[in-house]
């Protein structure tokens, strides 16, 4: 497995700098892999990441971990938590991490002589052994794994807007196939005289 400084430079390399929150996201990330008996970077998508805040964060648990969105590996559980929890996906085991609560206090003690409080995270999130800068729990999801992985290949469409629907996210209400948006789970809605469908 590469080194802490290894995958922090590859965060770093991807995220145009470094921050106190990536070097979180690697040490949660190699701290799974600990846990969980996995080594890193995942190129087989065994292991599967929750992350729940966006940002500097998930950088650094992609650079370790080498999950992501784009290989259906990562989501974001946008609960504003610097947390994110692992899940073995052929073991069905899972861990939630997150930073001890007083790691933002502890770090200037593994960094003496930086020079303000951000560079003391910075350079004690690097130092601080895990047991003081993380905490880990055993935890059992409460959704379905296999539901979120689905099978490769399976696409319908929405019988009200048209649009293809893929990985079976679509809902069906009185035996009719729609897609999430259609069925009133919408993150957006169309602007007065807009198209409704695209077919046509």
């Amino acid at each position: 497995m590469p080194s802490l400084s290894e995958f922090l430079q590859a965060s770093a390399a991807h995220h145009k700098h470094l921050c106190p929150r990536q070097v979180l996201g690697v040490r949660m990330g190699m701290r799974a892999a600990l846990e969980l008996g996995l080594d890193l970077p995942q190129t087989n998508k065994r292991l599967y990441a929750f992350v729940e805040t966006d940002g500097c964060l998930v950088d650094g648990v992609i650079a370790a971990t080498g999950c992501n969105v784009g290989r259906r590996t990562l989501q974001i559980v946008d609960f504003g938590k610097v947390a994110a929890t692992f899940v073995d996906t052929t073991t069905g085991t899972a861990i939630r991490i997150f930073p001890h609560p007083d790691a933002r206090q502890t770090a200037p003690l593994f960094a003496p002589g930086e020079r303000d409080r951000w560079h003391a995270q910075l350079a004690g999130y690097q130092a601080m052994p895990d047991e003081a800068l993380l905490v880990v729990q055993p935890v059992e999801l409460s959704v379905s794994m296999a539901a979120i992985i689905s099978r490769p290949g399976v696409r319908t469409a929405c019988a009200q807007c048209g649009e293809e629907i893929i990985n079976e996210r679509e809902v069906v209400r009185g035996g009719i196939v729609l897609c999430r948006a259609c069925a009133g789970e919408s993150y957006y809605r169309l602007r007065e005289g807009a198209a409704v469908t695209a077919q046509g």
